[in-house]
């Protein structure tokens, strides 16, 4: 039985929009925070551990379990396939960790999806959508990271306001500003979570 006060969260973001960021932070911050190990079919880089950073599967074995209906999210980047098994994020939730999944739009819509036939991940579920104010403020920090050549500069704009027209899908909309308020916010959002109705210990009236 899930614990009443575990967390699954969902954070999505355009690109360049602070999610890593702020997932990082979360988890230094918080000890009761997770992130769920992801399978994935690319090899594994220099320093990369098997089940610690990722569950290195061929690609038979990952079908397999696409066909059988075990994963929360899956996705395909890059030729090589990501996946999170819904048994992974379960246990942890059991553990009375609280999960923290840094995802795309379409993976939370996914999850969305998951949870309504699940009481558990229902029961634990909270969306955050993270974005600057402005298509002109994610511009300029895509552009301080120096890493997008001008096409891709442009495609990821593009797919920045078609990713921030979903934010009202999400329970929770944090403007981004800065890290540390960023965090803030998020933190925030925890607190007020555990003190949801319907997970809160009741008060002993005896």
């Amino acid at each position: 039985m899930t614990p009443p006060t575990s967390l699954l969260i969902v954070i999505s973001a355009p690109s360049g929009g602070g999610k890593t960021t702020l997932c990082h932070q979360m988890l230094t911050r918080h000890g009761e925070m997770t992130r769920a190990v992801t399978c994935t079919t690319r090899p594994p880089r220099p320093g990369e551990r098997d089940q610690l950073d990722y569950y290195f599967l061929s690609d038979e074995v990952f079908n397999q379990k696409l066909k059988a209906g075990e994963f929360l999210e899956n996705a395909t980047v890059h030729a090589h396939s990501y996946g999170i098994l819904k048994s992974e994020v379960i246990a942890r939730l059991a553990e009375g960790k609280d999960v923290l999944l840094n995802v795309d739009v379409q993976g939370a819509a996914t999850i969305r999806h998951h949870a309504e036939q699940d009481s558990h991940l229902k029961h634990a579920l909270v969306t955050v959508f993270l974005t600057p104010a402005t298509i002109g403020e994610l511009e300029i920090r895509l552009r301080r990271r120096g890493t997008e050549s001008p096409e891709d500069l442009v495609r990821r704009l593009q797919n920045a306001r078609e990713e921030i027209a979903q934010w009202k899908h999400f329970q929770y909309l944090i403007i981004s500003t800065t890290i540390a308020e960023d965090v803030r916010l998020m933190e925030a959002i925890v607190e007020a979570e555990r003190m949801r109705q319907f997970r809160a210990n009741p008060p002993n009236m005896d």
